[in-house]
């Protein structure tokens, strides 16, 4: 026989409020994903938050590009189509901005 009681003569004692229960409704309290030793009753029972957990997450943001080409578009972003300000009969003009002079040519 042993020395423990089972079934509905098993009762416990809530490690929080300290009111009665029966035992199979206490629930064991988890910090970590491991048990702490309190057992709770449900209204005092306290679920893992998952802000807590964050140290489970892999956050890492890398800045560095793998394999970076330089920008060679510089000389097409600097193009306007269809740029006619004062009659000017060519439709690809290119401007460029130099010591804030602007120039078309």
């Amino acid at each position: 026989m042993s020395g423990y009681a089972v079934g509905k003569h098993a009762f416990g004692f809530c490690d929080r409020c300290s009111f009665r229960y029966p035992l199979h409704d206490l629930r064991y309290e988890m910090d970590n994903d491991a048990r702490n030793g309190l057992r709770v009753c449900d209204e005092c029972y306290d679920p893992e938050q998952p802000q807590e957990d964050l140290n489970k997450l892999q956050i890492t943001d890398p800045q560095a590009l793998l394999a970076p080409r330089p920008d060679v578009s510089r000389d097409d972003s600097l193009r306007l189509f269809a740029w006619n300000p004062v009659g000017n009969q060519d439709a690809t003009s290119i401007i460029k901005v130099k010591l804030g002079i602007v120039s078309a040519t």
